[in-house]
C-alpha cells in the first residue's frame, strides 16, 4: 500500500523555534576513586514513584509540544499509515476455542474494540458465558492492561487482575460466573500469577513491595480479610524474585524463586497449601532449574551439568537426587519440557530454528519429532490446559506467512491448521521472500539475521534493522502486519540475531552479558555493514529500532557508529546504565548485577559499564536523527533515564538532525495500551523513518 501524502517541509519557524533545552545543574558522584557527572541528575523527581515535581513535568511537557511541533506536518501521512495498518487487521476477530474441563474457552475482538472480551460454552451444550469484559472494565480510563487470569478447577470462579496507569501494580478481583457478582475480595499491589487452591476457596498471590519486587508468595481464602493472609514463603535476597504456578497435574503448588542466573523451587499440595513445602534442591549459583512433577516421579529441566540445559528425574520422596533423562547438548537448546498424562514434550531450537517432539514415560527411545514445512519460522506450544488429551494446540508463522493455530494428533502424527490470521486489505505471500543469512561479526562468529523483502525490490534501498540481545530473550522470525507498511515501500526488514539473546543457545546469551556485553553492540553494527556488503542497503539508509534493553543497544551504536544509521527509533531506552546500577534502590536494579554486573562492589564492573553506557558516552560529534519514547509510570525503565539522555544529546550532538522525545504521561514500559492506540505510536514511528530517509510515497 502506498499513499499519496509527499514528504513535508519542517515545521515552520513560528510554531517552534528551537527546541527544549534542560537547564544543567552541576552534580557529581565518586565511585571506585571514579569521579561522574551528571548535571541532568535533577530530572530524577526526589518523591519518585510518584512525579510531582513541577519542574521535572513541565520540561516533559515541554519535550511532549516539542514532538508533537515537529510531528504535526507529518500528521497526514501517520493518518494514513495507521488506516493502512488498521486495515490488516480483522477488527471483529475470534480465537480457536480451547477445551478446559466442561467448557470451551475463546476470545474475540468486537468491531472497533480497542480490548477483549472473554467467552465460554459448555461442552455438553449451553448458551455462551461472557466471563470478562475488558471494554468494560477499561471504559473512561487512558491506560488500561489485563494481567493474570485464572478460572478456578471448578470453573465457577474467575480471578483477574488489572492496571490503569501502567506501573504494573495490579489489582486482583474475584468473580462469580453464575451470578456475574464481584465477590468483596480485592487484592491491591499484586504483581505476579494467580493460583487456585484448596477446592478453589484459596488463592496464591505475590505482592509487589516498595521496590517493585515479589519477594512473596501469599495465601488469601476467600472471604476473609487480607490482614489474615499467609505468607507461604518469603525471599530474603533482594535480587531474587518470587512467582507461583500448579504442576501440570494439578496437585502441586509450585513456589519458584529466582534472578537470572539461579534458581531454587519448593512444591506444597496443593489441597493443603498450608502443609510443609518440599524444597527441590537448595539454589547454587548459577544453576536454574523448573520442576513438574507425574505420578510421583519429578522431572526437572535445569542446567546443572550442560550450559544448554538438560532434563532429569528424581523420587518425590527424595527431590535433590537428578538422574539424567535427556542429556545436555551442544547442538540443541532445551528450552522447556511440558508434561501430560501420557506423554510429554520436549522443546528447543538447533541453529537457532524451534524444535518440537512428542516423548514417551515408557518408552524414552521413542522421539516423534512434529514437522513444518518451512524452512525458517517461529513454532511453540500454544495453550494446552489439560492433563489427558490426545491433541496439542500449536502456534506457527514466518516472517511471510501470517500466524497460524494448528492442532497436532499425537496418535495420528498429523497437523491440522485450524486458523489462519486473516488480512482483511489482502496479502499475497508470493510477493515476498525471506531468508536466513550469517554475518561475520568482528571475532569471526557467524551471526544469524532473518530477513523479509519484496521480490520485486530492486538494487541497495533503504532497510530497517531491528535488535535486542539482552536477558537471554530470543527474537523469533514471526510476521508482522505492520511491518508491511515498511516492506512495500521498498524496504528489506531484518532481525540482527545478536549475542546476548539465547537464540543460538545458553552459550550465545552469556557472550552478551557482564563482560562480555560489548558483543552485543558490536554484532548489531557488523550485521548492519554485512547487509551493506551484500547490496541490501547503503550506509544512511539503515534505519534501527529497539526498545528497553534495545533502546540500549541503539544509544551504544549511535555512540559508535552514527555514521551507518538513517533513523534511529529508542523505545524506553535503557541508556543511564551505570547510574541506575549504582542506585540498589530502584525497583530492577539488585536483581539486574548478575546480568550487567554489580558496579557498587565491583571496581571492573564499574569501568565497564562506564565505557559502554550509552547516556555516560554521548561526545561532541555528529548523531543520526532519533525518536525517543518514555513512559511517566515506568518502574523498569524510569523515565528520567530517556529525558536525561536527550537533553545530553541536546547539549552535545554537533549537527541538526532531528531529536525529539515523546514522554506517555498515563503509560509505563509497554507505551499506550489498547489495539489500536498502540498501532497509532507504530504508524508515528514509521512515518518519521519515512521522513528521515526522505521517502516519498507515491499514489
Amino acid at each position: 500500500m502506498a499513499d499519496s501524502t509527499q514528504t513535508p517541509a519542517p515545521a515552520p519557524a513560528s510554531s517552534f523555534v528551537t527546541a527544549p533545552v534542560a537547564v544543567k545543574k552541576p552534580h557529581s558522584f565518586t565511585h571506585h576513586g571514579i569521579t561522574v557527572t551528571d548535571d541532568y541528575a535533577w530530572l530524577r523527581d526526589p518523591g519518585y514513584p510518584e512525579v510531582t515535581d513541577a519542574e521535572v513535568l513541565a520540561h516533559l511537557e515541554e519535550e511532549n509540544r516539542w514532538f508533537e511541533a515537529r510531528m504535526a506536518p507529518h500528521q497526514g501521512r501517520i493518518d494514513a499509515l495507521f488506516t493502512e495498518m488498521r486495515g490488516r487487521i480483522k477488527e471483529a476477530d475470534t480465537s480457536v476455542p480451547q477445551k478446559d474441563g466442561d467448557y470451551l474457552y475463546w476470545i474475540e475482538f468486537e468491531e472497533g474494540a480497542e480490548y477483549k472480551k472473554w467467552w465460554r460454552r459448555p461442552v455438553a451444550g449451553g448458551a455462551d458465558e461472557l466471563i470478562l469484559d475488558e471494554v468494560a472494565l477499561a471504559e473512561g480510563k487512558e491506560y488500561f492492561r489485563l494481567g493474570a487470569i485464572s478460572v478456578s478447577s471448578g470453573g465457577h470462579l474467575l480471578a483477574y487482575a488489572i492496571d490503569d496507569n501502567g506501573s504494573e501494580r495490579f489489582t486482583a478481583r474475584i468473580k462469580d460466573l453464575a451470578t456475574g457478582e464481584h465477590l468483596p475480595d480485592e487484592i491491591p499491589g499484586t504483581l505476579s500469577s494467580l493460583v487456585w487452591v484448596k477446592n478453589d476457596t484459596g488463592l496464591v498471590y505475590s505482592l509487589a513491595n516498595e521496590q517493585w519486587r515479589t519477594d512473596n508468595a501469599r495465601l488469601h481464602w476467600l472471604g476473609q480479610p487480607l490482614e489474615n493472609d499467609v505468607e507461604l514463603y518469603h525471599e530474603d535476597d533482594e535480587g531474587f524474585r518470587v512467582g507461583s504456578s500448579l504442576s501440570s497435574n494439578e496437585k502441586w503448588l509450585v513456589i519458584g524463586t529466582s534472578d537470572h542466573e539461579t534458581s531454587e523451587a519448593r512444591l506444597v499440595r496443593a489441597d493443603d497449601p498450608l502443609g510443609e513445602p518440599i524444597l527441590v534442591k537448595p539454589r547454587a549459583k548459577g544453576v536454574e532449574y523448573d520442576v513438574d512433577e507425574r505420578e510421583g516421579v519429578l522431572y526437572i529441566h535445569t542446567n546443572d551439568t550442560h550450559e544448554n540445559f538438560r532434563v532429569a528425574t528424581a523420587p518425590l520422596a527424595t527431590p535433590g537426587a537428578w538422574t539424567s533423562l535427556i542429556e545436555g547438548s551442544d547442538d540443541f537448546y532445551l528450552t522447556g519440557i511440558d508434561l501430560f498424562r501420557d506423554f510429554y514434550v520436549i522443546e528447543g531450537r538447533e541453529r537457532g530454528l524451534d524444535r518440537i517432539s512428542v516423548r514417551y514415560y515408557d518408552d524414552p527411545a521413542r522421539i516423534e519429532p512434529i514437522d513444518f514445512p518451512e524452512a525458517s519460522y517461529s513454532a511453540g506450544l500454544s495453550s494446552n490446559p489439560e492433563w489427558h488429551t490426545d491433541t496439542l494446540r500449536l502456534s506457527y508463522e514466518s516472517m511471510v506467512k501470517p500466524a497460524s493455530v494448528m492442532d497436532y494428533d499425537v496418535a495420528a502424527r498429523t497437523l491440522e491448521t485450524l486458523k489462519v490470521q486473516e488480512i482483511p486489505s489482502g496479502y499475497d505471500e508470493s510477493l515476498y521472500a525471506t531468508e536466513r543469512l550469517e554475518i561475520e561479526a568482528r571475532d569471526g562468529t557467524l551471526v544469524p539475521v532473518s530477513i523479509v523483502y519484496r521480490k520485486d525490490r530492486q538494487g541497495a534501498g533503504p532497510l530497517h534493522l531491528y535488535g535486542y540481545g539482552a536477558y537471554g530473550i530470543a527474537i523469533d522470525p514471526g510476521f508482522s502486519t505492520a511491518r508491511l507498511s515498511l516492506v512495500d515501500r521498498g524496504f528489506a526488514y531484518a532481525i540482527a540475531h545478536i549475542r546476548g539473546g539465547d537464540d543460538m543457545g545458553r552459550a550465545w546469551y552469556k557472550a552478551g552479558k557482564l563482560e562480555q556485553r560489548t558483543n552485543t553492540f558490536n554484532d548489531f553494527v557488523d550485521c548492519a555493514k554485512g547487509l551493506i556488503a551484500r547490496g541490501f542497503t547503503r550506509a544512511g539508509q539503515i534505519s534501527i529500532s529497539g526498545g528497553s534493553a534495545g533502546g540500549e543497544l541503539m544509544g551504544a551504536v549511535i555512540n559508535s557508529d552514527p555514521e551507518l544509521w538513517g533513523a534511529v527509533v529508542a523505545h524506553v531506552p535503557f541508556v543511564d546504565v551505570l547510574s541506575t546500577m549504582l542506585d540498589e534502590s530502584l525497583p530492577l536494579t539488585p536483581g539486574e548485577w548478575p546480568e550487567w554486573g554489580n558496579p557498587i562492589t565491583d571496581k571492573a564492573a564499574f569501568e565497564l559499564i562506564a565505557s559502554y553506557s550509552p547516556y555516560d558516552q554521548v561526545r561532541a560529534q555528529a548523531y543520526p536523527p532519533l525518536m525517543v519514547t518514555a513512559g511517566l509510570n515506568d518502574p523498569r525503565v524510569t523515565y528520567w533515564e530517556p529525558a536525561k539522555w536527550v537533553a545530553r544529546l541536546r547539549e552535545l550532538k554537533t549537527n541538526g538532525n532531528e531529536l525529539i522525545l515523546k514522554t506517555n504521561m498515563g503509560a509505563g514500559h509497554g507505551g499506550k495500551s489498547g489495539r489500536f492506540e498502540s498501532l497509532k505510536e507504530t504508524a508515528e514511528e514509521f512515518a518519521f523513518i519515512l521522513w528521515q530517509l526522505g521517502i516519498a510515497d507515491v499514489a
